[in-house]
């Protein structure tokens, strides 16, 4: 499958990139500059070393691209950038793990924004009215998708309205090592799954550790 991560550049776009050219699926790393997108695709194969399934491209040409998108921009950045990509993202899946928080407007990483639209894949999902979008990837630390040579030891819940494209992100978010996805049911509990990120970041930084993360028990398969 050949992914787009929308404003890939930094460690969460990185680490999920990452973690995708490991698992064989062509990637492409998009950003609002070709030569910011080049320079990530530059680390990524300075890390792993002789890679040929990654790419760079602008936002917009990587949407048109793929087959399906993850968006891992700042929430200041996520209207304009879904502005960008609507017309490639049509008809596609897209990952959104965008996190609500209030170091967006600069207060504390460990504080939760409330959106008008609900959480911020609901946003996402009134501008890119003719794709599917799914809460995802918003619970596992960037740290940890960074750390590309040890599985991880977290789950991914997810959430959105369509459940063929929940089934097609879940087969490919657990070829992720260590990896288990929780499908937490539609969308609009997108803005639970999107408060445990400031849960977590507080966490780990009372713990003084990148690496904390959420595992859910007791469910059968």
């Amino acid at each position: 499958m050949k992914i787009a991560i929308i404003g890939g550049t930094g460690g969460q776009g990185l680490g999920i990139a990452i973690r995708f050219v490991q698992a064989g699926e062509d990637v492409i790393i998009g950003s609002r500059t070709a030569e910011k997108a080049e320079a990530a695709v530059g680390k990524v194969k300075d890390l792993l070393g002789g890679v040929d399934n990654i790419k760079a491209a602008e936002n917009a040409d990587a949407a048109v691209e793929a087959e399906l998108l993850v968006l891992t921009v700042p929430l200041a950045a996520q209207k304009s950038t879904l502005r960008s990509i609507k017309e490639g993202a049509s008809g596609k899946i897209l990952l959104d793990a965008t996190g609500p928080l209030e170091s967006a407007i600069g207060g504390s990483p460990i504080e939760y924004v409330d959106l008008w639209d609900g959480a911020a894949a609901e946003r996402s999902a009134k501008i890119l009215k003719d794709s599917n979008v799914i809460c995802a990837f918003n619970n596992i630390s960037s740290a940890a998708l960074m750390d590309f040579k040890e599985p991880i030891d977290c789950d991914c819940l997810i959430s959105g309205d369509d459940a063929n494209s929940k089934a097609v992100a879940s087969e490919l978010i657990e070829k992720i090592p260590g990896v288990n996805v929780i499908d937490c049911g539609p969308l609009e509990r997108a803005k639970i799954i999107e408060k445990i990120t400031p849960l977590l970041i507080g966490l780990n930084i009372r713990n003084k550790t990148q690496f904390g993360g959420i595992r859910i028990t007791g469910l059968a398969k």
